[in-house]
């Protein structure tokens, strides 16, 4: 398929199969994910040889840049391949963006003959041509640099609303400090506390329903108050840190949440997938740009109001027990509260939804530029304003409300995340238990320590597990007294 007049252009995507983009996408994206896969576990086996810290955010982008750049030496080299890959003329005139207009457009055997003689030759078309080549690998290079700044818009502007919160963080501290207020008997009466009156509105199971609705406005006004911090944090250290009651709960969970990140700003595997399902199904005439852009607000809308609910949960749940308390109301953290019991299931739903919205952008941005606002693919102008303003919306509404409330609602699970000891003390405590676990071995094969390097070995062991699942309750002694000898 070539241009109109000359015939000397090339087919652009426009007039290329959906199925041959999709195709040509998976085969370079798996390959590159390869590539990335390989560059990890070497750096993974360089860290245990050498012991020394890496950095992984940053170690992260670097493997997201080494991997752009593979894609681009990966296309250079077998650029001339694909081209020479032919198939049967009626395989491209199926599943196409835009048209075929017969009228404007020649069909690939006729003066295109001196671009495509290699497959001409053949009585067949070349699968894909050079200058739609080059578009794909313009257009992968800018989703994934679309996705990494979308991603840090939503930390710093998110991040900059949780960092409001310190002064709640102070006010508590300041709190702590007075010994008159602390030792002073206090009778909490549940239903006129604060947290209780703004998020249990007196109804039962029975009318979970009400519930579901007010988390679901609640996301879009005051989705986290400060009787709410204050109630979560309590909760969370009589948890987790019930010697420690002066615990920086606010410190804490800014440092949850940069760890977090370092799995939001890459792209994954089942992310890709998503992308060569959206190019396979970008047929003309199924406005696929357009109904996909309702995936990820539906998805924003839906984790908002899960996490919204999980307050309530907890709230409820001391408002049934309780009229009246001695002492500050305590909630109790549970997995029970969270979808399939796994509160990292949230995560994994917001990173979909930074994705998802990252390449709706840099699609429109990439059609406009490359074949103009006129194109086809981009469609009509009434399927154009809602995505934008979707799209608007989402990073608005993510930043402000959904990641504050993952930030602190988060730590309302069962077990602490590994960001409750500070990086010197992380390295220190995946440094002794690797060494311990080393000793371990070695005695296996027939060389006992003594004893009490079986202990340390042990305590090693136990306290390195937090860094590869959850830790058990029995954990929580651990990280108080981390905390209490390490500045948190």
């Amino acid at each position: 398929m070539s241009g109109g007049g000359g015939g000397e252009e090339e087919a652009t995507l426009e007039f290329t199969p959906t199925w041959v983009v999709a195709a040509v996408c998976t085969v370079i994206v798996a390959i590159s994910l390869a590539a990335e896969r390989l560059l990890h576990y070497g750096g993974k086996f360089l860290k245990a040889k050498d012991q020394k810290p890496l950095y992984e955010a940053l170690q992260k982008i670097k493997e997201e840049l080494m991997l752009l750049g593979f894609i681009s030496l990966l296309l250079t080299v077998t650029q001339n391949g694909i081209t020479k890959i032919c198939v049967r003329p009626s395989l491209t005139r199926h599943m196409l963006p835009c048209n075929l207009d017969a009228g404007e457009h020649s069909t690939p055997e006729s003066e295109s003959a001196t671009k495509i003689g290699y497959c001409v030759r053949k009585n067949k078309v070349p699968l894909l041509s050079l200058e739609a080549l080059h578009h794909l690998h313009i257009f992968i290079f800018v989703l994934a640099v679309v996705h990494v700044s979308f991603s840090l818009l939503t930390v710093v502007f998110g991040g900059a609303r949780i960092r409001q919160w310190k002064h709640w963080e102070d006010s508590i501290a300041k709190q702590n400090y007075e010994t008159g207020r602390v030792l002073k008997p206090k009778v909490t009466q549940v239903h006129q506390h604060d947290f209780i009156r703004g998020r249990f509105a007196g109804f039962d199971k029975d009318s979970a329903i009400v519930g579901w609705l007010l988390s679901f406005l609640k996301q879009f006004y005051g989705s986290v108050t400060k009787s709410d911090y204050v109630t979560l944090r309590h909760g969370f250290i009589m948890t987790h840190c019930r010697t420690n009651p002066k615990f920086n709960f606010h410190k804490y969970m800014i440092r949850a949440l940069e760890d977090d990140f370092k799995q939001v700003v890459g792209i994954s595997w089942y992310l890709w997938l998503f992308v060569v399902i959206f190019l396979l199904l970008n047929i003309n005439g199924w406005h696929t740009y357009f109904w996909i852009a309702f995936i990820p607000v539906v998805l924003l809308l839906a984790v908002g109001t899960k996490l919204g609910h999980v307050i309530t949960q907890l709230a409820q749940e001391v408002a049934e027990k309780h009229a009246a308390i001695e002492g500050d109301l305590v909630v109790q953290p549970s997995d029970e509260h969270f979808w399939f019991h796994r509160p990292h299931v949230v995560l994994f739903l917001i990173h979909f939804i930074l994705f998802q919205n990252a390449f709706e952008i840099a699609f429109f941005f990439w059609i406009w530029v490359t074949y103009g606002f006129d194109s086809c693919i981009m469609g009509q102008v009434r399927y154009i304003v809602p995505r934008l303003v979707i799209g608007v919306f989402i990073q608005v509404l993510c930043s402000y409300s959904t990641l504050p409330l993952y930030a602190i609602v988060t730590q309302m699970g069962t077990h602490y995340k590994r960001a409750i000891f500070n990086e010197h003390l992380q390295q220190n405590i995946v440094g002794w238990a690797q060494k311990a676990k080393k000793r371990k071995g070695l005695k296996a094969d027939g060389n006992p320590g003594q004893g009490s390097s079986q202990e340390s070995a042990n305590t090693g062991i136990q306290l390195g597990s937090i860094f590869k699942k959850a830790s058990a309750p029995g954990g929580s002694s651990s990280a108080t007294k981390a905390d209490g000898t390490n500045s948190v």
